[in-house]
C-alpha cells in the first residue's frame, strides 16, 4: 500500500501529539516514570534476524547509560541547559556542531518556532537535540548491528538521570523512503511560515550530498561568512499564496543570529553552514550502512532457512541473495566516493570553528593527509571519501557485503574501474585515497597495501630512468 506524503505528515503529527500527551501526563507525578513505553505497538524490523526491540545494544548512549549505574559518570545539571552540557561532554559531542532549525519537525513541536529554534549538536555516533523550555533531550544513538536507537532523557532535574529508549514512538516517522527503509536519520527541508509550521502545499525536500544549496536549509538558520545565499535558510514564507517564493534575506550571510533569538539561551549564537554540509553527508550515509547492514542479514537469513533450517548460515550464497545486499553495498560505494555530491558553484566557509576541530581529529597519513580535511570550494572535502568508513557501524557490516564494498571500492581507487559512474573522481583523487586508507584504516584487504608498495616503486624507478639519468 503507497502512503502519500500528506498521509505521512499526519501520521507524524499524530505520533507526535499521542508523545506530548503521554509527556503530560507523567508531569504531575511526584515519582520518576518512564517517558515512552518501549514494548508495545508496532515496531517495523522486531522479528528476527532483525530484532529491533533487542536490548542487547552497543550504541554510544547505550555504554554511557551502563557507566551511569555503575556510577562511573554523573551527569550534571545546568539551571539554564538542563543536562545538555554534561551530556555533550560525556558523549564526546562537540559544541561546535550546534545547528538550528526552526520548522516544527519534532514531535516537541508545539515549544518550535523561528524565535525558539531546535538545537541539533552531532558527532560521527550520535545525534542530541534539544527544544528550548522543551520537557526532554531527544537522541539518535548509532548501534554497529541495529542502527540507529532512539533516546530521551527527562529534562528536570534528578538525583540519578536515565536514557529511556523511544523506539516506538520514533520509528514512526524515522522508517521511511528517506532514512531508505531503515531505522535512520534525514534532514528536511521545508518552506516554513512565520509560525514554524510547513507551509501546505509547498514542496519539502530531504536533503543528502546531492542536494543542490538551492534546495538547502527551509527552516534552518544558517551562519556563514560566504555560501549561504544560495539556500533557503533564515528566512520564513512571506506570501502564502505562492510560499514558494521566499524573500531574499536582507543579509546574504548571516554571521550574528542576535535580532532573531535570544542567543544567551543556547549554547553558540551560531548555526554554521559547514556543519550543516556535514550533517548533510553523515545521515544519508549513516543510512545506506545501515540498509546494507539489513539486506544483508535478511538476505542471509532467509538462505539459511531455505537450505538448512533457521539459525543456520548457509554455505554459499545464492544469486538472487546476493543480488539483494550487493544493490545496497553499490550503492553505499557510491555515495562513499561522493559520486553523486551537488558541485559547489562558489566556495564555503563557515563563521565558527567547526570546520578547524572536526578536520583536526583524523586519522592523518604520513603526509598529513587526513579524510576530514575540506576543500569548501568546488566540494566539501579534500579527498572524496567518507570518514565514516573508520566508524563501528561501517566495520560491523557483515562480511559478505563487506568484502563486496572493499573490492568494489579497490577496483574504482586502482583505477581498473573507469565507468562514468566515478568519472568526477581523477586520478589524483584515487591514488591519494587508498594511499590514505592504507596507511589509517585497520582490516583492509592485503592486496591495497600491496598495489600501494608497487605503485610507489613504479614511480621511483620512473623517477630514476628520467632525464637526468639518461645517457646523451
Amino acid at each position: 500500500m503507497r502512503i502519500s506524503a500528506s498521509q505521512i505528515a499526519f501520521i507524524c503529527l499524530a505520533s507526535a501529539a499521542l508523545a506530548a500527551a503521554c509527556l503530560a501526563a507523567h508531569l504531575d507525578s511526584p515519582q520518576p516514570a518512564r517517558l515512552f513505553v518501549k514494548n508495545q505497538g508496532f515496531l517495523p524490523f522486531a522479528d528476527a534476524p532483525i530484532n529491533y526491540r533487542s536490548g542487547e545494544l552497543n550504541d554510544p548512549i547505550a555504554r554511557l547509560e551502563q557507566r551511569l549505574e555503575r556510577g562511573q559518570v554523573k551527569l550534571h545539571y545546568d539551571p539554564d541547559h538542563g543536562y545538555l552540557r554534561s551530556v555533550l561532554d560525556a558523549l564526546r559531542v562537540p559544541v561546535s556542531s550546534q545547528t538550528l532549525v526552526f520548522a516544527k519537525t519534532s514531535f516537541q513541536f508545539p515549544q518550535i518556532n523561528p524565535a525558539a529554534p531546535r538545537a541539533l549538536y552531532f558527532n560521527d555516533d550520535v545525534y542530541v537535540g534539544q527544544v528550548h523550555n522543551g520537557k526532554f533531550l531527544e537522541f539518535v544513538s548509532f548501534d554497529p548491528k541495529q542502527g540507529a536507537i532512539f533516546y530521551v532523557i527527562d529534562e528536570r532535574p534528578a538525583a540519578h538521570p536515565r536514557f529511556e529508549r523511544a523506539a516506538v514512538d520514533c520509528v514512526q516517522c524515522h522508517v521511511a523512503s528517506s532514512t531508505r527503509g531503515v531505522p535512520g536519520v534525514m534532514l528536511r527541508s521545508v518552506f516554513t511560515k512565520p509560525s514554524g509550521y510547513p507551509a501546505a502545499g509547498a514542496r519539502s525536500f530531504v536533503t543528502g550530498q546531492e542536494s543542490p544549496l538551492s534546495e538547502r536549509w527551509g527552516g534552518w538558520y544558517v551562519t556563514a561568512l560566504r555560501g549561504a545565499e544560495e539556500g533557503m535558510g533564515n528566512v520564513t514564507v512571506s506570501n502564502p499564496t505562492n510560499p514558494e517564493e521566499l524573500p531574499k534575506p536582507a543579509v546574504a550571510n548571516v554571521t550574528t543570529l542576535r535580532g532573531h533569538l535570544n542567543t544567551a539561551a543556547y549554547l553558540t549564537g551560531s548555526s554554521d553552514i559547514v556543519a550543516l554540509m556535514v550533517l548533510a553527508h553523515q545521515t544519508q550515509m549513516h543510512n545506506l550502512i545501515t540498509q546494507t547492514g539489513y539486506q544483508t542479514r535478511l538476505a542471509l537469513f532467509a538462505e539459511s532457512k531455505r537450505n538448512n533450517g533457521p539459525g543456520l548460515q548457509p554455505a554459499t550464497v545464492s544469486d538472487k541473495a546476493r543480488k539483494q545486499f550487493e544493490d545496497s553495498a553499490e550503492q553505499l560505494v557510491r555515495y562513499l566516493l561522493f559520486t553523486n555530491e551537488a558541485r559547489l558553484d562558489s566556495p564555503v566557509a563557515g563563521n565558527t570553528n567547526f570546520a578547524q576541530e572536526f578536520a583536526a581529529r583524523g586519522p592523518f597519513d604520513s603526509q598529513g593527509r587526513s579524510l576530514r580535511q575540506f576543500d569548501l570550494q568546488t566540494r566539501i572535502f579534500k579527498y572524496p571519501c567518507s570518514y565514516l568508513i573508520y566508524s563501528e557501524t561501517f566495520d560491523a557490516i557483515p562480511a559478505p557485503a563487506k568484502e563486496y564494498i572493499y573490492r568494489r571500492l579497490f577496483e574504482v581507487l586502482s583505477g581498473s574501474d573507469q565507468s562514468p559512474a566515478f568519472q568526477t573522481l581523477s586520478q589524483q583523487d584515487r591514488r591519494a585515497i587508498l594511499e590514505i586508507l592504507v596507511e589509517t584504516k585497520p582490516g583492509l584487504p592485503v592486496e591495497w597495501k600491496r598495489f600501494v608498495e608497487q605503485e610507489k616503486l613504479s614511480i621511483s624507478q620512473r623517477a630514476q630512468s628520467g632525464p637526468l639519468n639518461r645517457q646523451p
